[in-house]
């Protein structure tokens, strides 16, 4: 995705404000205060509402442009804020909660990339600790989902519309336009859409364990043929 663009970086945090999605990961921080790791944390909405709760707080993205959204946001300053990529995020720190978000984990388009991910949150997270991450359920049909798929973003002055332009295996490759009275701009993304058995496979593989899969954001149970997210919940290996 182009979110090295300060432009797109701009569109993408009207598009993305704190839904029930974050009120879940909020929630498994609890009410007193801990360490989190938010790794591919975008525009830090999410960071800074754990910074307001009082949790020690790191965030971690690639994109300077969405860094520099998420450094003007308030509380910001009680976040540490890093630009690096996932896979390459290196600190002696060790998180009580380590997060991805925004099915960030569907940007993985490869095992080894995945892999790679995973080995740092379990690099990163202290025993009898929480890594949460989620990826959209493969047996929906996504491609009927977002066929023409527009919606007018907040604020009513930029529209977003979501084509499909390629789909086959586990991939789906889609350009999204972001249409504003003086100009449009476009992004290209590909997402993968791994099984839940796969991803169950790859989290042991590197060395954790699953404690729980959601099927929604209210915690709801997983159910193949219908739920729409896969909301994997983990901790380090015994």
């Amino acid at each position: 995705m182009d979110y090295y663009d300060p432009e797109i970086a701009a569109i993408y945090e009207l598009a993305n404000p704190l839904e029930q999605d974050g009120d879940f990961y909020l929630s498994l921080a609890g009410q007193q205060s801990c360490s989190v790791l938010d790794l591919g944390c975008g525009t830090g909405t999410l960071c800074c509402a754990f910074a307001e709760r009082g949790h020690r707080v790191t965030g971690v993205d690639p994109a300077a442009a969405m860094l520099a959204v998420a450094r003007r946001k308030p509380y910001a300053d009680r976040v540490e804020w890093v630009e690096s990529s996932a896979q390459a995020y290196r600190s002696e720190r060790r998180f009580d909660l380590i997060v991805m978000t925004g099915h960030a984990f569907q940007v993985l388009l490869t095992d080894a990339d995945a892999v790679a991910i995973l080995e740092t949150m379990r690099r990163h997270l202290k025993r009898d600790s929480t890594l949460a991450f989620e990826t959209r359920n493969p047996r929906i049909d996504w491609v009927v989902e977002w066929t023409e798929r527009s919606r007018l973003l907040p604020g009513g002055e930029i529209t977003e519309t979501l084509n499909i332009t390629d789909a086959h295996d586990e991939f789906i490759s889609f350009q999204t336009s972001y249409r504003c009275f003086y100009k449009t701009l476009t992004t290209n993304s590909t997402l993968r859409f791994p099984s839940r058995e796969h991803v169950e496979t790859l989290i042991t593989r590197s060395g954790m364990m699953v404690r729980n899969v959601f099927g929604d954001w209210n915690a709801g149970p997983f159910e193949a043929t219908r739920s729409q997210e896969m909301i994997f919940v983990a901790e380090i290996a015994r």
